[in-house]
């Protein structure tokens, strides 16, 4: 007698899962090609370099090729709306204020090297770019993901798996980065900042909020590392190319959000 062939499930746990992984591992290639690899962010100048990497790493893959893995999790039944954070608005917006309030007072007790709100505008606006990636790569999907497929083996053991996973690999996807962010001693130390994104995630279970958070950690180690460079006073005036990068950022991934991944699958 023949072994049984494996469930249609288990199949298509597999695929979302290598379909996942796949997606980390070119996010984080392209990273180092078009940002680590040539100090992209540490270049204020660097225009093109910087519109380049924003549109391949963080938009077409971080936003679009995630955002499609996502939504292909959801039609298996790995994954649902909720549990990946999406929210409905109401709660989204009270979400998103509160994570504002909390991830600014945080910031502030770690001693930024400055709170000039221009400076804090144009590096946020900077960062968020890369964060929605993160947010989407790192927690939507290799969080996520796994989490919905050991849910049946425990609840408790799901979110701690999606928590670990996600914390981890968002401080190893830093090697990929710019100096400082790519030494050992910094990735691990970024990696315990996951974790708190990750709490914020996993329990807040809104995926914008989540972004907001954790973008003021991002908006203060890049602060760090432009003033350590000498350059954060390029950063007092305005700058209206990054703060309108991260506006079309941000709308790209509420319209496929909007458009894709809430949309329903008819039926016949």
């Amino acid at each position: 007698m023949e072994p049984p062939l494996p469930s249609k499930s288990i199949n298509a746990d597999m695929r979302i899962l290598l379909f996942a992984v796949v997606t980390y591992l070119v996010w984080v290639v392209a990273t180092w090609l078009l940002e680590g690899r040539i100090l992209t962010l540490l270049r204020p100048e660097a225009v093109l370099d910087r519109i380049t990497y924003t549109i391949v790493a963080n938009i077409i893959i971080g936003i679009l090729l995630a955002l499609f893995v996502v939504r292909q999790a959801m039609g298996d039944g790995i994954i649902s709306l909720e549990s990946s954070g999406f929210r409905h608005l109401k709660r989204t917006i009270l979400a998103v204020m509160i994570a504002f309030i909390l991830g600014f007072i945080l910031m502030d007790l770690l001693n930024p090297p400055t709170l000039d709100p221009t400076v804090l505008l144009n590096v946020y606006a900077q960062v968020f770019t890369v964060t929605i990636a993160e947010i989407a790569v790192c927690w939507a999907v290799m969080g996520s993901i796994p989490e919905g497929m050991l849910k049946r083996k425990g609840k408790v053991l799901a979110i701690v798996a999606g928590i670990v996973i996600a914390s981890v690999l968002f401080g190893l996807y830093h090697f990929a980065h710019s100096p400082p962010f790519n030494q050992p001693g910094m990735v691990a130390f970024l990696a315990l900042f996951g974790v708190a994104t990750s709490l914020v995630y996993f329990i807040g279970r809104d995926i914008y909020a989540t972004m907001v958070f954790h973008n003021f950690f991002g908006s203060f180690g890049v602060m760090q590392s432009l003033a350590t460079a000498g350059i954060l006073s390029t950063y007092t005036v305005p700058l209206y190319p990054v703060i309108g990068t991260a506006i079309v950022s941000i709308a790209i991934f509420i319209a496929v959000d909007l458009l894709y991944v809430r949309k329903r699958k008819s039926t016949p």
